[in-house]
């Protein structure tokens, strides 16, 4: 029988919980591989345990090792069952189209993301015509407090229930707000503009403008605008605004609250 444990009133699976904490953490590593030392110490189970995780894992492949044996990263499948999200979630799915007009009228990067947390996830991305990165974003988070995409989906909440821990916010540029009474006011000019600013928060050189989209109380999707400050040429600011404006009214219109025809699937 499974080990379990009492957590909220729910017995959990103690081998489902490590598993998944496994996986978490080797994603969270990224192109960094981890030696089953280092797992076994970060998640305070025994080597032996570890390494046979580590074994059921490979064989299914949802972590992959190198030739020595002694390095572990993520595996193929994790791609495949992401993937799978994506296809599968009819709001993604309804706001591509206008991604695409987004970026065809704009000519910039354009991001659709979810909060978790007190992160953001990229769900989709449609890259700059004229500035492209070498990778794409989906599936990468980023502390909602950094960017135009966080601060647009926080400002849809009360100052009491923002998804932050402590008084102080780790910075990511020197614009990065450090402190939550700084977020906060930040949060209230949102809520007056209607739409969220990023000005090299999260990346220097980079300005955001982010949109939350209101099919969801509070929102749990936002959009966003993303340009180089080199190109924020008198009157683009607005044209940007503009434009989102209308892509974030597009999407909403065939994203109405409480609609669908599949399962209503919580955040």
């Amino acid at each position: 029988m499974c080990a379990m444990a009492e957590t909220g009133g729910v017995r959990e699976v103690k081998s489902a919980g490590r598993t998944v904490e496994l996986l978490e953490l080797l994603a969270a590593r990224g192109e960094q591989p981890a030696r089953l030392r280092e797992l076994a110490e970060e998640l305070r189970v025994p080597r032996s345990s570890m390494y046979a995780l580590l074994k059921t894992l490979i064989d299914r492949g949802w972590v992959r090792t190198d030739v020595t044996g002694s390095l572990y990263g993520i595996g193929i499948r994790a791609l495949l069952t992401g993937t799978s999200y994506l296809d599968s979630d009819p709001r993604v799915r309804a706001a591509r189209p206008y991604l695409d007009e987004a970026s065809d009228a704009l000519g910039e990067t354009i991001h659709l993301a979810r909060l978790d947390g007190g992160d953001v996830v990229y769900l989709a991305t449609r890259e700059s015509h004229e500035y492209l990165r070498p990778f794409s974003r989906v599936g990468r988070r980023l502390p909602a407090h950094v960017g135009a995409l966080g601060k647009a989906l926080l400002a849809e909440r009360i100052d009491g229930e923002l998804p932050l821990t402590g008084e102080e916010l780790a910075p990511m540029t020197p614009n990065t707000h450090r402190t939550r009474v700084a977020l906060v006011a930040d949060l209230a000019r949102v809520r007056e503009r209607g739409h969220a600013v990023d000005r090299e928060e999260g990346v220097v050189g980079i300005v955001g403008f982010g949109f939350a989209l209101r099919y969801d109380v509070p929102a749990v999707d936002a959009i966003s605008c993303s340009v180089p400050t080199a190109r924020l040429a008198e009157g683009r600011e607005e044209r940007i605004v503009g434009v989102m404006r209308e892509i974030r009214a597009k999407i909403e219109a065939v994203v109405p609250r409480g609609a669908g025809t599949g399962p209503q699937w919580r955040p």
